[in-house]
């Protein structure tokens, strides 16, 4: 008979917390102490070596000094890994923790160097942090499910793979919610994990680890997925940058995964990191190693310069972006649209058009993304946990123990006939072919001869939200039904004395009266806001030019 579910999970703890060097041990703050973001550079664990190292947030500067041997990767690894370990310490953002090995890697990366003068990779020495769900041969790979512990992967994933040819130095895996199907982060396995900037609030999900790690600066380089917002969630939420790449342009294969074989809405895996150019470093450097002749899904694209030079959009110059202030269902609250201002007045100052976009049926979007999903995931939870009787996990609401208040089996609606399933199909089909209309005939408005360049759009209607409270992800998934390319981008803070309550506006619905009764800004005190800016599909390398065109725009106007 198989071994307990809360067996494996008191094996697993036991089994983590032996892999953390007792030299890296702290005593955290108490959980009074709501933001904290200040404590790994005041904990006195890191040196002044290692602040500096871990405080270089801009992934190309880091690079430089790994090719030139100024910095070591292994003090660089070293420094990343001291910081993770006291991030986890703070908000529980870590499942595997592989020093040595890390370690060792970074060492033969520096032997190689120094005996021939070249580095291995773009990404050479680099530490990157890789959500719970990219196999590493050798390691668990749990994805939050008890069941899966004590299942060893026999070979890395192709996407490791890859970042061990350009030079990475994979390091520690991080926390995601069981199942993956939740835009927050809590398993029975690890628990929960906690938003750096506001403990009472959550990191977002599912790729909810590498968010809250790469927030406190814990990673330079962390990798996700997202199927219906899980990299931009975690990266709204913990006010980093996040890319979600279209179907297949990232490797997917031999990474584990929830609902494996439903392929209508395929999951994508991509970067989430404190500077753009992480961003851009990553999707170069692995488009760079050929990923579609080790999996046979990847698509067939090299990274273009010319698109990243912009030259379908005027080379960069008087661009049209199209402000998306609300999506006709629920109308964001005031931080998000303090946030949506900022960015038009940033853009208008920078000398680029600014018009309104008009959602086009993305309550209808959604229901349809939705509805794949629920076509098969109770059967396929059911049939995940069923050897070891596992709670299914239905509710992200804490109990005053720190578990949950439920851990009955999630609803599902009944099987629908392989029939019902193409007519789903048929719907999505129909709505993406509309959408892409719509946007063309934007050129008629534009003022630049061209159809908008890009979306600038919520991700959430709110800004980080308490624990269970992440109800509405309708702003990410329905650029996932579209296969759009979406990067998210840091806008600012919540400032209650700012961002107060606004008059009673004519409800849309009852979701978006619940969401004006709900706001109240104290709760969301110092929580990061952030938008996301959106292209059409395989517009991977448009979209990161484009979104470095925002930021900077958005960082000029701050310092004026």
């Amino acid at each position: 008979m198989s071994q307990s579910w809360q067996d494996l999970v008191a094996d697993k703890r036991q089994r983590q917390k032996v892999t953390i060097p007792k030299d890296w041990l702290i005593d955290p703050p108490p959980d009074t102490v709501l933001d904290v973001t200040a404590f790994p550079e005041e904990c006195g664990l890191l040196s002044e070596r290692e602040l500096q190292i871990t405080c270089k947030v801009d992934v190309n500067a880091l690079l430089a000094k790994l090719a030139t041997g100024e910095w070591s990767s292994v003090e660089v690894t070293t420094a990343f890994y001291k910081r993770a370990i006291i991030a986890h310490q703070l908000v529980n953002c870590l499942t595997e923790v592989f020093v040595e090995r890390a370690l060792a890697r970074a060492a033969e990366l520096d032997e190689y160097l120094k005996s021939t003068g070249k580095v291995v990779g773009p990404l050479h020495g680099l530490p990157v942090s890789l959500k719970d769900q990219l196999a590493i041969k050798g390691l668990e790979t749990t994805m939050g499910y008890a069941s899966w512990i004590g299942k060893y992967a026999e070979n890395d994933a192709v996407l490791v793979e890859i970042l061990y040819e350009c030079g990475a130095v994979p390091f520690v895996r991080t926390n995601v919610p069981q199942t993956l199907m939740w835009p927050e982060t809590y398993n029975l396995i690890f628990g929960r994990t906690t938003n750096p900037a506001n403990r009472s609030l959550t990191s977002g999900g599912s790729s909810g680890g590498e968010g809250a790690l790469i927030h406190l600066k814990g990673s330079p380089l962390g990798v996700g997925s997202d199927l219906g917002g899980s990299i931009r969630i975690p990266a709204l939420f913990n006010g980093i940058y996040g890319l979600r790449p279209s179907y297949g342009r990232v490797p997917y294969e031999g990474a584990v995964n929830s609902m494996y074989g439903q392929d209508s809405i395929p999951s994508v895996l991509g970067p989430l990191s404190n500077s753009l150019s992480g961003i851009k470093g990553f999707m170069q450097a692995v488009i760079s190693r050929q990923p579609w002749l080790k999996d046979p899904l990847a698509v067939r694209k090299k990274w273009d310069e010319e698109a990243y030079a912009l030259a379908e959009h005027g080379g960069g110059e008087n661009l049209c972006f199209a402000i998306m202030w609300d999506d006709r269902i629920v109308i964001p609250q005031p931080p998000i649209t303090r946030a949506l201002q900022m960015t038009k007045n940033a853009l208008l100052t920078a000398g680029h058009n600014v018009i309104d976009w008009q959602p086009l049926k993305h309550l209808e979007l959604t229901n349809a993304i939705s509805a794949v999903w629920k076509a098969g995931s109770a059967e396929d939870f059911k049939n995940t946990t069923a050897a070891t009787g596992e709670p299914i996990i239905s509710t992200m609401i804490p109990a005053e123990d720190g578990g949950l208040t439920d851990h009955s089996v999630r609803p599902g609606p009944a099987g629908i006939s392989a029939y019902q399933m193409w007519q789903i199909h048929k719907t999505k089909a129909g709505l993406r072919k509309e959408y892409l209309d719509h946007w063309r005939k934007t050129q008629a408005v534009t003022g630049t001869g061209r159809p908008v360049d890009a979306i600038i759009c919520p991700g959430a209607p709110f800004p980080a939200p308490p624990h269970g409270k992440n109800w509405n992800t309708n702003y990410t998934k329905v650029w996932n039904a579209l296969d759009y390319v979406a990067c998210v981008f840091p806008v600012t803070r919540v400032d209650p004395s700012v961002d107060t309550k606004k008059p009673p506006h004519e409800f849309l619905n009852e979701l978006d009266e619940r969401n004006y009764n709900t706001y109240d800004p104290a709760i969301y005190h110092n929580a990061p806001v952030s938008l996301q800016l959106v292209g059409h599909t395989l517009e991977e390398e448009a979209v990161i030019a484009m979104t470095e065109i925002v930021d900077a725009a958005l960082k000029a106007s701050s310092q004026s």
